[in-house]
């Protein structure tokens, strides 16, 4: 360790979360429906032989992750990459994803009320104290998979330690129907094996400035000074000495009020097409309605965010006459603000994002059932 410690906030080892995620979630639900896609390298995705090349991966099973093909990539990729007799694309169906995670999250409700769902398929949990009595997180986690399984047919993978950051790790350390425990006095030597792809929020651009400093595993970013990665990365630089070194004081934050729900991606390359632009769009406005429903919530306020290869960033924003978490109104003003900034498709797309403000709490009894056909 370096000299420049004392620059980091002191340890907090008090705590006990868990990181539950639920595996390969939308391709583990449709090969549940359909026994027969099991031994298909299956996509969660609109077949691009269909729509022009066009379309983004969901998800996808394990056979077809052996083939290179994972969420978030183009489709058409799938098609290149994996044998046509294996390969087999589903539709998604976001109203049968969303009903499921329902399931998950009343298990994870009977643990615990200090839960922070991330998305439709994972969650933090904060288990220092729970419901069910005197029990480890390892035992509470055992709890919640086999439930989930009993109940759903569906595998899941958990991860317990002290913080949420080595929480996120450790569930997917072992995937699939994996379980880890760090212990506190574990975290500095299981950090030091793990590859810098590993750490959550270190994309490929950042992977490949750090490897260019011959920094390649969690040990060689502990070997690393706080000054030369907050000189190299500044205010990520921070954030990679103190995870690197095990250090997170993030809370679960099961009862927070957000005042945004949204997702973005950074393109390498960037983008040229304005189909496929529009296809990322369409998903992530799928993704923040799924949110958006799961938390029971509706939003006034629309907003787009762009950013080209010269990494001029721009936001535009629509404001709703009604609240709606419905993903057809969100992407199609989402859609409509794009086609306002066409010179963002000249110059490459480095950026997209989809989000929403001014949120509001829905009551049951005002949805409108016709709104989210």
């Amino acid at each position: 360790m370096n000299s420049s410690e004392n620059l980091l906030p002191k340890q907090d080892i008090h705590r006990r979360i868990i990181h539950l995620d639920m595996d390969a979630f939308y391709a583990s639900v449709e090969m549940r429906d359909n026994p027969n896609l099991k031994t298909k390298a299956l996509v969660v995705a609109h077949d691009p032989r269909k729509y022009n090349g066009h379309g983004v991966i969901t998800t996808a099973n394990y056979i077809a992750r052996r083939y290179g093909v994972g969420s978030a990539m183009p489709a058409i990729e799938a098609v290149r990459k994996i044998p046509p007799d294996k390969l087999v694309f589903v539709e998604p169906n976001f109203k049968k994803y969303r009903a499921v995670s329902q399931q998950v999250h009343e298990i994870m409700h009977e643990v615990t009320d200090i839960v922070e769902p991330i998305s439709l398929d994972e969650a933090y949990l904060d288990v220092t104290k729970n419901k069910l009595g005197s029990y480890t997180a390892l035992e509470l986690g055992n709890y919640m998979q086999a439930e989930i399984y009993k109940r759903t047919g569906l595998t899941s993978s958990f991860g317990a330690t002290y913080n949420k950051f080595l929480a996120k790790m450790a569930s997917e350390y072992a995937k699939p129907f994996g379980k880890t425990i760090i212990l506190p006095e574990e975290a500095i030597d299981f950090l030091a094996r793990q590859d810098i792809k590993k750490f959550p929020g270190v994309g490929k651009k950042t992977q490949n400035s750090l490897r260019e400093l011959g920094i390649n595993t969690g040990k060689d970013l502990q070997n690393k000074s706080v000054e030369f990665l907050i000189k190299k990365f500044k205010k990520w630089g921070y954030s990679l000495a103190m995870h690197s070194r095990g250090i997170d004081l993030s809370p679960v934050e099961g009862d927070r009020t957000r005042k945004s729900i949204g997702k973005e991606r950074t393109f390498e390359p960037s983008i040229f097409d304005q189909q496929q632009a529009l296809t990322n769009l369409r998903k992530y406005s799928s993704e923040v309605s799924d949110i958006l429903i799961e938390k029971n919530l509706s939003a006034k306020c629309i907003v787009l965010k762009i950013r080209d290869s010269d990494f001029h960033t721009i936001t535009r924003r629509r404001m709703l006459k009604k609240a709606t978490s419905n993903e057809k109104i969100i992407f199609q003003e989402v859609r409509d603000l794009f086609l306002t900034l066409p010179e963002f498709l000249n110059k490459g797309i480095r950026l997209l994002g989809v989000s929403t403000t001014n949120l509001e709490q829905t009551h049951y009894a005002e949805v409108d059932l016709f709104d989210t056909l």
